[in-house]
This record gives structure tokens, sequence and C-alpha cells, in this order.
């Protein structure tokens, strides 16, 4: 039996047959069980901040696994603490609650905005926040929740424009959830000063402002975290991929007096905050900072950007970053993927006008260099 037939028969059908099978992984590389070669530019989706098999991260899960690997959320553990103290220099907050992944985050989060006793939620038009029911409220992608009808109550989906924002807004609100960079809809930048705005416009309502840095964070924008380039500060912000570099862990960040919002009994997860997962986030977090890999995020963003204007099919250039979305002039992304592919490269096409980027963060100038080839030869494939 092929793996394709062994997916096909035992796994749910919520998702496409996958393209390849992995089997091993090194760097910003991957091989398949072919035995191809592939650069990987998509990264697990933004998870993967140290590439793959990075020794950091397996030295710490290894050695954290046969020292201890659970004890349930009624015990705390060194590197549980360690992580919360981590977080809470690197984001400015006050309070951080741990869960396993970013749709639950944002549960968590649905949870602090009900705690303030106003019944309404906004959310932005073609945003993603998860899967999850409370998170697929919040999703504003109506191909993704009608089959699922009815979600949550008192979620509105407003357009990304401040006057929009502005319109909505009342003292019966008692959050707005914002994507700094909206990933899943291709890379798409909010309009330029949206963020504070936002800030400003939540805080006269006195709403919570919290953020989805579940794609963005983990220095993946070449900042910590992308609110951080504006300089504002929020009331709560949701983590997860790039923080575990590939170990399921989520967290939600609080600010002021919205870090007081969840008290004993109302919230909670088995495997939050478990003594593995924290310890292989400290390992990555750790690395991305000794490293200087934040600001090589940045640099080399930037230089991926300038090489790809001009290429064939590029229109625009979104991100920032190491998270870069690529408009096509043409609703070509699918065939672009599989072009890709066959030239030993991984790319992901969120919608069929957009190519996403979201390497490792550890990408050199060579890393560079080749996926400007091999992706150049994908999209004059298919000019």
């Amino acid at each position: 039996m092929t793996w394709q037939e062994q997916y096909s028969e035992n796994i749910m059908k919520s998702a496409s047959l996958p393209s390849a099978e992995l089997v091993r992984g090194e760097g910003a590389y991957v091989w398949d069980s072919e035995g191809t070669k592939y650069l990987d530019f998509l990264g697990g989706i933004a998870v993967l901040s140290l590439g793959h098999a990075h020794p950091v991260l397996v030295k710490a899960v290894s050695e954290q696994i046969a020292t201890l690997g659970h004890v349930s959320n009624y015990f705390a553990t060194p590197p549980q603490l360690e992580l919360a103290e981590r977080l809470l220099r690197l984001t400015g907050g006050d309070r951080v609650y741990f869960c396993n992944s970013g749709a639950e985050a944002i549960e968590a989060g649905i949870k602090l905005a009900r705690r303030t006793g106003r019944p309404r939620i906004l959310s932005l038009q073609n945003s993603f926040h998860g899967r999850t029911m409370g998170s697929l409220s919040l999703t504003g992608k109506p191909a993704l929740r009608e089959a699922f009808e009815p979600l949550l109550p008192n979620i509105e989906h407003i357009d990304s424009a401040i006057e929009a924002l502005e319109k909505a807004m009342g003292p019966d609100v008692a959050a707005l959830f914002v994507e700094p960079i909206k990933g899943e809809a291709g890379v798409v930048d909010l309009p330029e000063g949206y963020l504070e705005a936002a800030r400003e416009i939540t805080a006269r309502h006195g709403a919570l402002l919290i953020l989805d840095e579940i794609q963005t964070g983990a220095g993946r924008t070449g900042a910590w975290f992308a609110f951080q380039k504006t300089g504002i500060v929020p009331d709560a912000i949701a983590l997860a991929k790039g923080i575990g570099g590939g170990v399921p862990i989520g967290a939600l960040v609080a600010y002021g007096a919205a870090a007081e919002l969840l008290v004993a009994g109302q919230h909670g997860s088995t495997y939050g905050g478990n003594p593995l997962v924290t310890a292989a986030a400290n390992a990555v977090l750790g690395e991305i900072e000794r490293a200087g890999l934040v600001e090589n995020a940045e640099r080399q963003g930037i230089a991926i950007r300038k090489a790809l204007v001009g290429l064939p099919l590029v229109e625009d250039i979104r991100g920032q970053g190491l998270l870069i979305g690529v408009g096509l002039s043409k609703p070509v992304g699918a065939a672009v993927v599989a072009s890709a592919a066959a030239e030993g490269l991984i790319v992901n096409a969120p919608n069929d006008t957009s190519i996403r980027l979201a390497p490792a963060l550890i990408i050199g100038d060579a890393e560079v260099s080749e996926f400007i080839e091999k992706f150049t030869k994908a999209l004059e494939a298919n000019a």
C-alpha cells in the first residue's frame, strides 16, 4: 500500500491529500520518501523558527523528556516558570496563560473578552484566527464558517478600515481581535496606522485590543512581535507557532487590568505549560535571541523583497521580515506551488493570486540565492 493510499483510507478528509511524504529535515531543507531534497520556504507555516532538527532544540527536548515530561497544571516546573518570565520580558506583558495551539490561545482571548461583561466582539473581514468553534467564530471567512453555523453570537466582522472600526465601536463592545498581518489571506498588511488607531479607539471606548500574533510573533517580522514596531501596548496577544519551533505550544499574554480578568477555575488545560514544551520554547526563544535571528529576519526579508521585484507574475510584495506575500498577476497560485516543488522548493498558495513565504529565521545568503533561482523558474513556467 502506498502512503497516499494509507492517508486516504485512514485519515479524515478534512484536508486535501498531501503532495509528498516527508521523512527528515535538517536546517532549511527536507527530504521526502523518494529521496527528493527540498528547500523549505514555508517552515511548517511560520512554525520552524530554527529550521529542522536544530541541535539546540533537539538537546532541550531530549534532556527534558528524560527528566520530566508532564505533570498537569496542579504543579509548577522550572521550564514553565522560566518561559513565563522570558515571554513577559520579551513582550512587556504582565501575565501569561499557557495552552497547546494558536486556536486555544484565541479561545483564551475570547474568554478574556467575555469577562468584561460586554456582549459584542469585533473582528476583521478576511481574517483567520483558527478552526475551533470559538476561533472560527472570529474568523472573517464565510466559506470556512458556513458549514458549522450557528457559531458564537455577537461577533461581528468589519472592514479593515479605521472608519469602519469607529462606526462599529460602542460601549457594548468587549474587544477587537486583529492580526497585525493577515497571514491566511495571503500575507495582507493592514492599512497604514491601523493598529495605532485601533489602540486609541478601543481605549477610548473601554474595549480590549487583542492581537493575534500567532503567525507574526517570535521574531518573524523583524521585531520580536509585530505590534512592537508601532509603539502601542495591547491588552493581550495570542502566541503559538514560532515560539515552539515545531513543538505544539500556545500562550496568551495579557497586560494591565486585562491580566487580572481570569481567576481560578475559569480556564485551564491539562497539557498547557507542560515541562516538555516549555523547555522547547525556552530553547527556541533563547537561540533566536543569542543568534540575532530577529535581526536576520529583517535583513534577509529585505534581500528577498529586493530580489522579487521585476520577476515574472510578481504584481506586489507584502508583509514584513520573513513573512512575505507575493501577489501574482494571474490566478496561478497552485500551479506555481507545483512548479516550485518540481524545482525542489516548498512554498504555499493561500489563494489563487498569492504565494506565502515563511522560511526559518536561520536562513542565510546561500538559501536566499537558491530560493530566488528556483522560484524564478517556477514563476517563468506559469507566466
